[in-house]
């Protein structure tokens, strides 16, 4: 199997390294629709997903890299990645929890702890068991005091590919004394191909109509507030670009998007979250989760200094996520929906991103 190629065009051998002493893989998801999801277990990473366009040509929609070794040395180390214990930000890596100052978080951030500090759940090997064609579960231990958290967190991540094109998320997680948890996929999307240049022309909707406002670290500052009547508004189909660079506080603090949207759901419930649609290939990603919110992040950071797979260059925003998640800084603002995990308690989660060609 390591001499194969994937779909893709990735060499599985390439993935195969021994890391903190454990080895590295990459296991290969297929449907019977034709459809390939690679996934490693170097951060739970999707490092590719082809899912077919209009014309039935398979198309690699996120962003990645093709070896462990572009990994570890990527400017961008949350392409594809489940990002843990806590994803997004925690202003300035200190929370206080049951009485107790967790003042230790590293901060990588400008003033903040960002997906759960310098060696969080993207840069940490995983066990991996692929379950069947379709199916592969990973599972990572995270000791009590790993990057300031408290507790022993046991967590598992499911990774489904339904012959419908879908790719199905599962995440459970338990723990041995109270912590905080937010966890996320990371995939960098663009429907028109990975290494095509922007998605600005892409067509976005997103089912919320309140958003968080950020102060100029990405830190929300306390209410929601309405998209309404702002360039936030994604409650129908907008193209990506078309109000990204408008002389608006919260996109010129972001250099774009890069905000929490709060779903219009009930808690826990598994919705519908968001809409994307390339104009060029017809394919269409509909979006639902159990998660209060989405970050949307439009790749506004992204340089395209560094070489993805087969030779692409990822300039600013080549591609956009749509992370599932809770709120940033949620344990520092009692009034956001809880991240709080108890011993007596078991986190579940999914995330559902459905392919689809546009009618």
């Amino acid at each position: 199997m390591k001499n194969e190629h994937t779909l893709s065009g990735l060499l599985v051998a390439d993935f195969h390294k021994v890391i903190d002493g454990k080895e590295t893989s990459l296991c290969v998801l297929t449907n019977k629709a034709g459809s390939e999801v690679a996934i490693t277990n170097y951060g739970a990473k999707i490092v590719s997903l082809m899912v077919p366009d209009k014309n039935g040509k398979l198309t690699d929609v996120v962003t990645g890299h093709a070896s462990i070794d572009d990994y570890l040395v990527s400017e961008e180390p949350y392409f594809g990645a489940v990002c843990g214990r806590y994803g997004n930000r925690i202003a300035k890596g200190s929370f206080t929890l049951d009485g107790i100052v967790y003042d230790k978080l590293p901060i990588n951030n400008g003033p903040n702890s960002l997906h759960g500090g310098i060696k969080g759940f993207n840069a940490v090997v995983w066990n991996m068991k692929q379950i069947d064609n379709q199916t592969v579960e990973l599972s990572y231990t995270s000791v009590d005091g790993e990057e300031g958290y408290p507790g022993t967190l046991k967590t598992t991540i499911t990774y489904f590919l339904t012959d419908d094109n879908e790719v199905v998320i599962s995440y459970q997680a338990t723990t041995d004394k109270p912590t905080v948890l937010n966890l996320t996929n990371h995939s960098y999307f663009n429907l028109s191909g990975a290494g095509d240049p922007s998605v600005n022309d892409h067509l976005l909707m997103i089912n919320a109509d309140y958003y968080l406002p950020t102060d100029d670290t990405a830190i929300p500052y306390g209410p929601k507030e309405k998209v309404e009547d702002t360039p936030m508004d994604f409650r129908e189909l907008h193209t990506v670009g078309e109000r990204i660079n408008e002389d608006f506080e919260q996109l010129i603090f972001g250099k774009g998007y890069d905000h929490t949207y709060i779903l219009n759901k009930e808690e826990n419930e598994i919705s519908f979250c968001a809409r994307c649609i390339s104009p060029k290939t017809g394919i269409v990603m509909d979006t639902y989760t159990t998660e209060p919110g989405v970050q949307l992040y439009t790749g506004n950071w992204m340089t395209g200094n560094f070489e993805g797979k087969n030779g692409q260059r990822y300039p600013s925003r080549a591609a956009l996520c749509l992370e599932t998640q809770h709120f940033p800084d949620s344990p520092n603002k009692p009034e956001y929906p809880t991240t709080i995990l108890r011993p007596e308690e078991i986190f579940e989660s999914k995330t559902v991103y459905s392919f689809s060609i546009e009618e």
